[in-house]
């Protein structure tokens, strides 16, 4: 159903969804990428040798790779 303005009502309210799915869809998840990585980097960053040692050795164990 056409207003007098010739705008489609439900044509402009899926444009306006539109804009929340790309917020939903792209923007949140790089967010948390980043936030992510940010806290790998500076957990790693900040960790001696020795717990990054033993953390990649119990992964490795965990993953069924032999490592010795």
């Amino acid at each position: 159903m056409a207003s007098t303005s010739g705008i489609n009502p439900s044509s402009t309210l899926d444009h306006a969804q539109a804009g929340g799915n790309v917020l939903r869809d792209r923007i949140a998840p790089s967010l948390l990428a980043f936030a992510l990585g940010a806290a790998l980097i500076y957990g790693a960053g900040f960790a001696s040798k020795v717990e990054l040692h033993n953390a990649a050795h119990d992964g490795r164990h965990s993953a069924g790779f032999p490592c010795h």
